[in-house]
């Protein structure tokens, strides 16, 4: 009977040895780190004309618009940008969008762009608004979705792009 129960002990504690094993192989793979070091954003760029001319070029290709707050101090920023640039995600990006890095400077830059885009720059950044090419406002970060982009995955960045990418149109 002591057998038994020892043998019912041993069995449960691999079972959940097994359990936890899988548990934590199956943690998510975060983006990759940035191998790098890029000029994101650059410092004496007008970010109004950079968005009207996103716009302007998004409506011919049929695309939409997503801006990205931030500054080149922003580790988790460049961590976002290496992402976009992937060779699983850049074809997402390219195809729906056309990404405008808005710099924040220390956060005394384009603070304007950030309001008026609905943006709550101090839940941190990278902070992204997604436009309609026309310029209508789908969709802007409330809680600071991307600020630990180096703890999202790939998979959670392609569900953001699917989510807000347009809508295929008939005829092509």
């Amino acid at each position: 009977m002591q057998r038994a129960i020892s043998r019912t002990i041993v069995l449960s504690l691999a079972v959940m040895g097994f359990g936890v094993t899988l548990t934590y192989g199956q943690t998510k793979k975060t983006l990759p780190a940035p191998t790098e070091k890029r000029v994101i954003y650059l410092e004496n760029v007008d970010a109004k004309a950079e968005i009207a001319e996103a716009l302007a070029n998004a409506a011919k290709t049929h695309r939409r618009v997503i801006l990205v707050f931030g500054g080149n101090w922003c580790y988790d920023c460049h961590v976002l940008d290496t992402a976009f640039r992937s060779s699983e995600i850049a074809p997402i990006v390219n195809k729906g969008f056309i990404v405008v890095h808005v710099n924040i400077g220390e956060y005394n830059k384009n603070l304007d762009l950030a309001d008026k885009y609905d943006v709550p720059l101090k839940k941190g950044v990278p902070a992204s608004a997604v436009l309609e090419s026309d310029g209508t406002l789908l969709y802007s970060q409330k809680h600071g979705e991307f600020e630990s982009a180096r703890s999202m995955s790939k998979e959670e960045v392609l569900a953001f792009l699917e989510k807000w990418k347009p809508a295929v149109r008939s005829g092509n």
